[in-house]
């Protein structure tokens, strides 16, 4: 009973930011463990909170990080196997776990004898549009940060994220009217972290009158970001269950946004936003299946003869043909790196605004874009068949 305590205390440490040291130590083989003790602390580097294992062998001194999975898997493997002692220091607790003879272990807790310092920061300081220690509403409702301001350390890869997104869109927030209220759609907007983050650069930063609508196929979610856009007080935020063949505006599109939408369902977002005119559109794919499954292991064979590398091949591709077809629906585009979410290692945001173009140039990028697929041994893609169904003439 008391090494299931220990575990589930050791993941609650490791899963928020009340952590401030884990040590181990009395080895139990002296003549052959390495180092006497192991500190663990956790520290904040460009990739997210991780923690730092420290042991020093014959006179130097060792690093390595570690996320919070493989600092538990660690841990694990070393208590009680290679060190007999654990000892757990966190802000409302310590907690030292005892390996005693006949393998028995003896767990003992008391009042916290030191707190949590601010996680050590291996990087330059930033300077995020949300900044740090300034309390922001809906990161604080999403659990992001403390009532404070403080960025909980454990969620400090979901702060740069947001942040990120954001520096990707108010980049070009001065391609939107200038006037009058801002009208965005967000397909797929799942649990809404950046559809909020969205909103509050809009209107809390850039001080705009927007509708934006979070569009989402699932019913518990629309009720949950309802319900939290409610008690935010969100003026020009709802979210609607719905797809985005079903969706009608009633009004022209400024910005359509798609974050993960699976395979063929980013080309329906795409072509709904050129059918639209929106001056901007913001699309993170995921899943690109169906160029993976047009081609052949004639078709560039060093690459498609292994799974992954097919996978990765293809994907690139889609969005090369994306971002060729967008040039010759009249948008300038960028394929940008944003920062992965915690579901899916996709990391590739396709970043288009309209601009004016001569016909003769857009009748260009639309025969780059057919010789390109063609040298790809390709057939007519989805992306040209919903185009094709909304009769929008390209180039």
């Amino acid at each position: 009973m008391a090494a299931i305590d220990v575990w589930s205390r050791l993941r609650e440490a490791l899963n928020d930011d009340s952590c401030a040291l884990i040590v181990l130590s009395r080895p139990r083989d002296k003549q052959n463990t390495e180092a006497a003790k192991i500190s663990i602390r956790p520290v904040q580097l460009k990739e997210g909170l991780r923690y730092q294992f420290s042991r020093r062998v014959h006179g130097k001194e060792f690093h390595e990080n570690h996320d919070q999975p493989a600092t538990y898997e660690q841990i694990q493997q070393l208590f009680p196997q290679t060190y007999g002692d654990l000892h757990i220091y966190t802000g409302g607790y310590d907690l030292t776990a005892r390996v005693q003879k006949g393998e028995k272990l003896r767990v003992k807790q008391k009042s916290p004898s030191q707190q949590p310092k601010e996680v050590e920061q291996h990087n330059r300081t930033k300077q995020y549009l949300i900044p740090e220690g300034a309390p922001c509403p809906f990161l604080q409702q999403i659990g992001v940060m403390t009532e404070d301001g403080k960025v909980k350390a454990s969620r400090y890869h979901k702060f740069r994220q947001i942040n990120r997104f954001l520096e990707l869109v108010d980049d070009v927030v001065p391609s939107l009217p200038k006037q009058g209220t801002l009208n965005i759609v967000d397909f797929g907007c799942g649990k809404s972290y950046l559809t909020f983050a969205l909103h509050h650069l809009l209107t809390d930063i850039q001080q705009r009158d927007v509708n934006i609508v979070g569009l989402d196929r699932r019913e518990d979610v629309i009720s949950t970001c309802s319900k939290i856009a409610g008690e935010l007080d969100c003026s020009g935020l709802e979210f609607q269950k719905g797809d985005i063949q079903h969706y009608q505006p009633g009004t022209k599109i400024d910005m359509a946004v798609s974050l993960h939408a699976c395979d063929t369902a980013t080309d329906e977002v795409i072509a709904q936003a050129i059918a639209w005119k929106a001056e901007v559109i913001l699309a993170v794919p995921c899943c690109q299946h169906e160029v993976a499954g047009l081609l052949t292991k004639n078709q560039q064979p060093a690459l498609t003869q292994h799974g992954i590398l097919k996978e990765r091949y293809a994907a690139l591709v889609t969005d090369a043909l994306r971002a060729k077809m967008l040039e010759a629906a009249g948008y300038q585009v960028q394929i940008v790196e944003f920062i992965d979410m915690e579901h899916t290692a996709k990391n590739l945001l396709i970043r288009a605004v309209k601009v004016e173009r001569q016909p003769q140039v857009l009748k260009r990028r639309r025969e780059e874009f057919q010789t390109y697929r063609e040298e790809l041994g390709l057939p007519e893609l989805a992306l040209e068949r919903l185009l094709k169904a909304k009769r929008i003439g390209i180039g």
